[in-house]
């Protein structure tokens, strides 16, 4: 996949996350489309064990923004920060913890990280029932098949 969606800032922000063992997952379409997705997506959804995790913030500081904890919801903000989305909870999913443990590396941006895996993917946009997640689900379903059979080889 190529991820030219994301600026230079927020590859640098996934990057310092990583760097400061920040434990965090990408979610939503993001996930799938580093899967094989053909789906496109232009925003990059990321679930926190704990928001209140000091590294965020100096993740964000380093990539020349900061963490506006206190906004509903939380968000990334400064230059070329635009497109990184937190979110609280995935509809259809366990705890954080427990998705965490099944999640799969892959890279993003250059940047190896936890995601979510598309499987569950498919489980939260079918949880969601939102006309643009129902509307996802047929492609999401034929990345799932040909990702399993990629596998199988």
């Amino acid at each position: 996949m190529a991820n030219t969606f994301l600026s230079d800032a927020e590859v640098a922000f996934l990057a310092g996350l990583v760097d400061r063992d920040v434990k965090f997952m990408v979610v939503g379409m993001a996930a799938a489309v580093v899967q094989g997705s053909d789906r496109g997506t232009e925003d990059v959804d990321l679930w926190f064990a704990s928001r209140s995790d000091p590294g965020i913030d100096a993740a964000a500081r380093s990539a020349g923004g900061s963490f506006a904890w206190r906004a509903n919801p939380p968000m990334i903000v400064g230059k070329d920060l635009n497109n990184i989305d937190i979110v609280y909870k995935c509809s259809g999913l366990g705890s954080f913890e427990e998705e965490y443990e099944d999640a799969v590396e892959a890279e993003l941006g250059g940047v190896r990280l936890k995601i979510l895996p598309l499987a569950r993917v498919i489980a939260s946009k079918t949880a969601a029932n939102r006309p643009k997640d129902k509307a996802a689900l047929p492609s999401l379903r034929a990345a799932l098949v040909a990702l399993k059979a990629s596998v199988k080889r």
